[in-house]
């Protein structure tokens, strides 16, 4: 089930890309991405009280606490800097550079969570990178 999942991320990232190049022709990128993010923060929340999630909040450790308000904020910046980048460029060439966050994830789950690099990671990360420079350049 995570799979597909997974791959409903990639194609709604997809079209988020798209739908925001077009969506931000003549808007500010801090003004689009606060937009953006206050449809985000109503959707989540429709589906927090959806599925009755909301009775959890209370059981939510100081830890957990920090670390969602830190992914918060690198989302944030995240989505702020892409904004800017695919206002000044070519989507076709902002969106294989963002997606080399998933490199930049392999590594730092290797370094702080002490997951596995296996052979097979080290060559989809180089794959991914060169794949990368390839498309940009």
């Amino acid at each position: 089930m995570w799979f597909l999942f997974a791959i409903l991320s990639a194609v709604f990232a997809a079209l988020t890309s798209i739908l925001a190049k077009v969506g931000i022709e003549g808007v500010d990128s801090n003004l689009a991405t606060a937009i953006r993010t206050c449809v985000v923060v109503v959707m989540a929340w429709v589906m927090v009280f959806i599925t009755s999630a909301q009775g959890g909040i209370s059981s939510i450790s100081r830890k957990s606490w920090i670390f969602l308000i830190l992914s918060g904020l690198a989302t944030g910046a995240s989505w702020l800097c892409y904004y800017k980048a695919l206002q000044m460029g070519e989507a076709s060439k902002v969106v294989p550079i963002d997606k080399l966050s998933v490199v930049i994830t392999l590594v730092l789950a290797f370094v702080f969570l002490h997951e596995e690099f296996t052979a097979k990671s080290l060559i989809g990360c180089v794959l991914i990178g060169a794949g990368t420079l390839i498309m940009v350049f």
